[in-house]
């Protein structure tokens, strides 16, 4: 028997008869779906010190299960004494079974560990139905050893989905179980 995440797993049986119930889609197809997770971390401090993005690479590459990889500036930024190809940040594209994956853990370990947590704000959508969640510590994943961090970082996490708008994207990720702010 072949091992299947709980959100995708959810989706097939689940989410897709309720979202074509909400918003009458005739087809499977109309349904919105979750396309790719994208895990990034932007580090200033990094033009000081390299390690810094080491550091990162490392935590990220812990969290979700895949091989992050360095960001590099694009241009000279002299106020920043910033250099073109520096590094500058860490990030990680998840797709598929792996992104299903993470979002299980997120949801069920992750979250649920944030001091004083009374859901996450549902204005991060971009008007084109993707949504990005800021994380402040990166401690809340049980995948980090908190005696090995050297410095408690913060990470942006964006949910892309093929949603016309946002609310379809909302609506899909309350149905895969992000924990939304009542108004």
């Amino acid at each position: 028997m072949q091992y299947i995440a709980r959100p995708k797993q959810l989706y097939k049986d689940k989410i897709i008869s309720a979202l074509k119930e909400e918003f009458g889609y005739t087809s499977v197809m109309q349904v919105p779906k979750l396309e790719k997770i994208v895990i990034s971390q932007g580090l200033g401090a990094a033009t000081a010190d390299k390690k810094i993005v080491d550091y990162a690479v490392e935590e990220i590459t812990l969290i979700a299960g895949q091989k992050a990889v360095p960001c590099l500036s694009k241009k000279d930024e002299a106020g920043f004494k910033l250099r073109k190809g520096m590094p500058i940040g860490a990030m990680v594209t998840l797709r598929g079974d792996r992104m299903y994956e993470f979002l299980d853990r997120l949801i069920t370990a992750a979250l649920p560990r944030v001091r004083d947590f009374n859901g996450i704000k549902s204005d991060g959508f971009d008007g084109r139905g993707n949504y990005t969640l800021g994380i402040t510590e990166q401690i809340i994943f049980p995948e980090i050893n908190i005696d090995k961090v050297k410095k408690i970082q913060g990470m942006d996490i964006t949910f892309v989905t093929n949603a016309k708008t946002d609310k379809e994207a909302k609506a899909l990720l309350t149905h895969f179980g992000l924990p939304f702010k009542k108004n």
